[in-house]
């Protein structure tokens, strides 16, 4: 359990080392300011940050720890995961990375599932060179899913805008059959709670979005959308939830009917995240709803095309870890006030 008057230990996995996820990090930690929220815990190597570092030309220094427990306030801690020195090759997708990757999320899962930080903030990975014998999954979602305690939603979130998907990394062929009234259930009933234990809403309003075009004008563009999502919407809202829909995607957004929803549903990844990052790229976050912990990223991959080149914008990574700390502390104290039904909770209204 963290003492009160303890810093927020933020874990921070390094991601791929031939991306921009070194840079984002050190960016974003090179404002002292950082210190005064939150004690950041980077695992990689002293080695590497130092390379990096020098590469980009940037001058902040560090403190080097075995252990994620022994972190220092008012220091950029760095938990030497490895002693060698990896090659890096910027810009490119390398098998070596990859591997360093992994090791660095490991290192990091393992320090969250001991108490040793208090949440995750994870720099981005390549999808292709992190699969390995050991590593079988399409992205840090579907790790983290396995590793801690909970059902998974991958919840794209600004302070206006909140996206979750029902199928995430799923080819589209396989969307449809996919999309069944329990997976449904499940994920409205993770962003539901989420909403109200991670970002105070009381009582959340939901919008969930067709699966086929014009959500298949009453069933002449595909029958999803009437047999499956229409009574299944249908069936959460007699029992008393505020889940809307389905809504045809393609003037949703653009129409801001997506004002009315305190969280918006959207049937597969791209449905979803091409609006998301349209309204807000560099301000979003990524964050894994519905597990024991938390854990946020920023909204952009490795981007190659600049990697080493310093000229990164660290603004949505920066963003990942206020809005990490401010989940962290929504959950204190939602646990507080519902642990004690006495309390009256302090939560916005709807």
């Amino acid at each position: 359990m963290r003492k009160e008057s303890s810093k927020i230990k933020v874990g921070i996995s390094i991601g791929d080392i031939n991306g921009i996820g070194c840079e984002v990090i050190l960016k974003t930690f090179e404002d002292p300011r950082m210190m005064e929220l939150c004690t950041p815990v980077i695992f990689a190597s002293t080695k590497t940050i130092s390379q990096q570092k020098n590469d980009l030309g940037m001058e902040l220094t560090f403190h080097g720890l075995d252990s994620a427990s022994h972190a220092l306030e008012g220091k950029i801690n760095v938990v030497n995961v490895w002693k060698e020195v990896p090659t890096v090759n910027y810009g490119m997708a390398t098998e070596e990375a990859g591997m360093y990757a992994i090791r660095s999320l490991k290192a990091a899962v393992n320090a969250l599932k001991n108490n040793e930080i208090d949440l995750l903030v994870t720099a981005p990975i390549n999808k292709k060179n992190i699969q390995a014998k050991d590593f079988n999954f399409p992205g840090h979602t579907d790790y983290l899913a396995k590793e801690l305690d909970g059902d998974s939603l991958m919840f794209m979130v600004t302070e206006s805008l909140k996206v979750g998907l029902l199928t995430d990394h799923v080819a589209v062929k396989d969307v449809a059959t996919t999309i069944t009234p329990k997976l449904i259930k499940t994920k409205v009933g993770i962003i539901e709670k989420s909403l109200i234990a991670d970002f105070g809403i009381r009582k959340p309003k939901i919008a969930l979005l067709g699966i086929n075009p014009h959500s298949g004008d009453n069933g002449v563009i595909g029958k999803e959308d009437e047999e499956v999502l229409k009574p299944t919407i249908k069936e959460m809202s007699l029992a008393g939830k505020l889940i809307y829909g389905p809504y045809a995607a393609d003037s949703f957004f653009g129409s801001d009917t997506y004002r009315q929803f305190d969280a918006i549903l959207a049937a597969y990844h791209d449905q979803g995240l091409i609006p998301f990052k349209t309204l807000s790229f560099g301000q979003g976050v990524n964050y894994t709803a519905g597990l024991s912990k938390v854990r946020t990223s920023p909204d952009h991959g490795t981007a190659y095309e600049i990697a080493g080149k310093g000229v990164a914008d660290a603004g949505s990574f920066k963003e990942a870890v206020f809005t990490g700390i401010k989940i962290f502390k929504n959950r204190e104290e939602y646990e507080g006030l519902t642990s004690n039904p006495l309390k009256k909770q302090k939560v916005r209204p709807a």
